[in-house]
């Protein structure tokens, strides 16, 4: 077995109330407002793919992942983008 498996660092992103994502599988992060957010909200939920981390509170950012799942945050989009700059600095040092 490849010892370099266990050397790889996973680093979590914070997206609010507990609630974490896996840096490296974030493709985007967007404003829920505009139409074709509100569709893709829709047919992530149609397909079980809607992860729903707001905790109840309004949603404010939706993140998409590379495998297609589809996540509701509570917290702003620039704060999100902010904490993944952040987390992929720490990752060049």
């Amino acid at each position: 077995m490849d010892s370099n498996i266990f050397k790889t660092r996973l680093r979590l992103l914070n997206i609010g109330y507990g609630n974490s994502v896996i840096t490296s599988r974030v493709v985007s992060i967007v404003n829920p407002g505009s139409s074709p957010m509100r569709r893709l909200r829709e047919d992530a939920r149609e397909r079980n793919l809607l992860i729903d981390a707001t905790q109840g509170r309004k949603t404010r950012s939706i993140l998409v992942m590379d495998s297609g799942h589809v996540v509701l945050s509570a917290i702003q989009p620039e704060t999100i983008a902010q904490r993944l700059k952040q987390a992929e600095t720490k990752d060049d040092s």
